[in-house]
């Protein structure tokens, strides 16, 4: 069955047209408050406040009783109106066919250079390959792998055949596993194992419409690629490509499902098309590895290996921010490697050998990584020099911030001092670890938080904090270069609008927000927004400068027997980010006050016994330590610091045990599945409100 969309009452959006007027008054959209650039740093065409500033990236606000309720960022590239992402490897061929545009891992570890023009012959080889098979434009064929190079080759072959990906997290039960295949009537399915393939043995007599059944690890995709070559013509794949356009559905993403079954989401060609040409172009620091005047490294030179922007894609590419950004590398021609195991040993490996100068990146993994660099300046003997640095490197992130708003001088000449005074101890270390060429970090998925950010820009690494989900093709907010706001997650994306509702929930709109879910039932696509907007289910608030905040989610407001509302997040991602702490539940709905389940880290513990004379043991055997009690005691009236007295954490207890994504108490990307916990807690928690 085609993929189709249902009929949509949807309105064009903005209704009005960015800075139309409703009248005089704040309720019309205005620019935003800009302040003056301090001085000192490179201009960023296109990005105001900063020399070079021709005006065209400002978001414009909309004011409704004295605060900002909406925020337009206008559309840096003109919308696309035919064509799809299935012509970016034959474009890119044809631009320049010797381009180093993808790194294929080697059995040695070492990486294999793809030109554009061996890619592009890919593609084809593939697509014609899954022609011949069958395939018909609009079916969809499953993926269920790691992070690897076949995965990107086998999105880019499946568009070329006019087919719609559906990505599986490896991680999945067979029954999510079979949920997804049935409720997508995949034809095809790929696997990367072929245990993954036996263990749906059993399921194939639920799955009538699955076809195939193809394994990764078998070279199955090289017999396609033979097949398709000996018995498919290449006009075929232009054949089917000339029939994609922009509102061609591309793929079919199930959301992780924190509050149930998971639903797909139909991101289109267009949609991807104007999530990744705005971002590359906003963020063209990232993508064209260029200096912040427009100039490649060099002072405008011919760009050399050592200039050319590249990225090590480890995160899943089941997630749909991993694959924008894999769709973003091919469109900009930016080297792309695979990483599928997150293993600490294997990943440092792989940055060291790659040596990327930007990575994408979730909180956890850069809590991680401070938390792994302070534990091995504690072990030699270098505690105190870390503390030291990372004190330094926040405060030259919050001058830095700062000097950018117009709201200060920037870093003293004493922080300067002390910067580069612990640049080869500390700072250069860290960025060695991760390669020695990274510059820049786009990080999403929950937030950063601004200690953080602060620590990594003094160290020497630019965090570009979004925000977005599913629905919206990745990204609906990004830092821009140069104007970061430590804390939030950054303006509109160029193109997209962010709304705030009456109860504080955030509206999305743009070229990137999908038209709605996949209902087989209904026969194609069920429209999931009102009036253009689609309503993401959390709670923020919008400066005046229009930046964008996340406090929370809508259905995890907790609303204590006293009636105060509480917005766990803060809270949780504040404990979360302890080193000892591996994740934290707040909880205190229709209770008389707030408290927190908590789970420790196994490193975090590990290096904790051992600075404190004791020899490692499980962390279930710690949970009622009373010197650990006492240092997480310490966390939590940290964190109580950050909200009023009733939204306070008044009582804690430490689970035995982690949430798990095999216990069902984490989705694939580490969010809490709150009720899962609770009720598998329930115990816990009673004993949190006894006497």
């Amino acid at each position: 069955m085609p993929l189709s969309y249902a009929s949509s009452a949807s309105s064009p959006w903005p209704p009005d047209g960015p800075g139309q007027r409703h009248g005089p008054g704040p309720d019309g959209y205005v620019p935003a408050v800009r302040s003056p650039y301090g001085g000192g740093g490179p201009g960023i065409p296109g990005i105001p406040g900063t020399p070079g500033d021709t005006g065209s990236v400002v978001p414009l606000v909309r004011w409704a009783d004295g605060v900002v309720r909406e925020a337009y960022v206008p559309p840096l590239v003109a919308r696309v109106t035919h064509g799809s992402l299935a012509d970016l490897p034959f474009e890119n061929a044809a631009a320049d066919p010797e381009r180093r545009v993808l790194s294929r891992r080697t059995a040695d570890g070492g990486w294999h250079d793809v030109t554009a023009r061996g890619f592009a012959a890919e593609v084809r080889a593939l697509a014609k390959g899954l022609i011949a098979e069958g395939l018909a434009p609009g079916d969809r064929i499953a993926v269920l792998a790691r992070t690897r190079y076949e995965w990107t080759l086998l999105d880019f072959a499946a568009w070329a055949a006019g087919l719609v990906t559906v990505p599986v997290y490896p991680t999945s039960s067979l029954f999510q596993i079979r949920w997804i295949l049935h409720d997508s009537g995949a034809a095809a399915l790929v696997t990367e194992t072929a245990g993954q393939a036996a263990a749906l043995g059993p399921e194939r007599d639920r799955l009538p419409g699955l076809r195939h059944l193809w394994v990764l690890d078998h070279g199955h995709l090289d017999r396609l690629a033979e097949l398709g070559e000996a018995s498919v013509p290449d006009q075929e794949t232009d054949v089917r490509r000339g029939v994609l356009g922009p509102g061609t559905p591309a793929t079919l993403v199930y959301t992780s499902g924190t509050t149930g079954r998971p639903k797909g989401c139909v991101l289109t060609h267009g949609n991807f098309l104007a999530e990744v040409d705005n971002a590359i172009e906003l963020l063209h620091p990232v993508f064209r590895g260029e200096d912040g005047r427009g100039e490649q490294g060099g002072g405008g030179a011919a760009r050399s290996e050592a200039d050319e922007p590249s990225t090590l894609l480890f995160l899943p590419l089941s997630h749909v921010f991993g694959r924008m950004v894999a769709v973003a590398c091919v469109r900009a021609g930016v080297r792309l490697g695979h990483a599928p195991s997150l293993a600490a040993p294997d990943l440092l490996a792989d940055l060291a050998s790659f040596r990327p100068t930007f990575l994408l990146a979730i909180p956890y993994m850069l809590e991680k990584i401070h938390h792994t660099a302070r534990a091995r300046s504690e072990r030699g003997g270098r505690a105190a020099v870390f503390d030291r640095a990372a004190a330094v490197a926040r405060r030259w992130g919050e001058a830095v911030e700062a000097r950018r708003h117009g709201t200060g001088p920037g870093p003293s000449r004493s922080l300067r001092a002390a910067r580069a005074c612990y640049d080869p101890l500390v700072y250069r270390r860290l960025r060695a670890a991760l390669g020695g060429r990274l510059r820049h970090v786009i990080c999403g998925g929950s937030p950063l938080g601004r200690p953080l950010a602060a620590f990594f820009t003094g160290a020497g690494l630019e965090i570009y904090e979004g925000y977005g989900l599913t629905e919206t093709t990745g990204a609906a907010t990004v830092t821009p270069p140069h104007r970061p706001r430590l804390g939030t997650v950054g303006w509109p994306l160029p193109g997209t609008g962010v709304r705030i509702a009456a109860d504080g929930e955030v509206l999305l709109a743009g070229g990137q927000v999908f038209r709605g879910y996949w209902d087989p039932d209904a026969g194609g696509v069920v429209p999931a927004t009102r009036d253009g907007w689609f309503a993401t289910g959390d709670i923020g608030r919008l400066d005046d400068e229009g930046y964008l905040t996340i406090t929370g989610r809508k259905k995890e407001i907790l609303i204590t027997a006293g009636g105060k509302n509480v917005a766990p997040a803060p809270l949780e991602n504040w404990l979360r980010a302890h080193p000892l702490i591996s994740q934290c539940l707040v909880l205190g709905d229709g209770r008389p006050y707030v408290a927190a389940l908590i789970t420790l880290d196994p490193e975090g513990i590990t290096h904790w016994c051992r600075m404190n004379g004791r020899h490692p043991v499980p962390p279930e055997l710690l949970a009622h330590d009373p010197a650990l009690t006492a240092v997480l005691q310490r966390a939590v009236d940290e964190a109580n610091r950050l909200v009023s007295r009733p939204e306070s954490i008044r009582r804690f207890t430490v689970l035995p045990t982690d949430f798990t994504q095999s216990a069902g108490h984490l989705t694939p990307t580490l969010k809490l599945r709150r009720q899962a916990v609770l009720r598998d807690f329930a115990h816990e928690v009673e004993a949190l409100y006894g006497s």
